[in-house]
């Protein structure tokens, strides 16, 4: 089976549904994601941050291939879930109410 990781990170690729394009579909899963989904994708891929911040960091961003292309959008996910298993123990911005997130322009790549 090949991977839609680089070979390095072939072990994140259980977490393949958070490799999103963009933080509209980032913020959505976070939000219909439970809070045991979250951990357990924070647990596995957070070892691997400084190692594909560094093999991404060693490449053109305007030129990445796909594999690395999708670890990057696997690393926005793991932000976007950082405070809610970090900091709130909660999918949403507490106090927040039916406030959303609309992204207007997407981050590069």
């Amino acid at each position: 089976m090949t991977s839609i990781f680089p070979a390095a990170f072939v072990d994140l690729e259980p977490f393949a549904e958070w490799s999103l394009e963009t933080e509209g579909e980032r913020y959505d899963k976070r939000l219909t994601s439970s809070m045991d989904e979250m951990q357990a994708f924070y647990d596995a891929a957070m070892p691997h941050l400084e190692a594909a911040k560094d093999h991404l960091d060693a490449l053109d961003l305007a030129a990445l291939p796909e594999a690395e292309t999708r670890l990057l959008w696997l690393l926005y996910s793991l932000v976007n879930v950082s405070f809610p298993v970090e900091v709130w123990r909660q999918p949403r911005v507490p106090d927040s109410g039916a406030a959303n997130m609309d992204a207007i322009v997407q981050p590069a790549v």
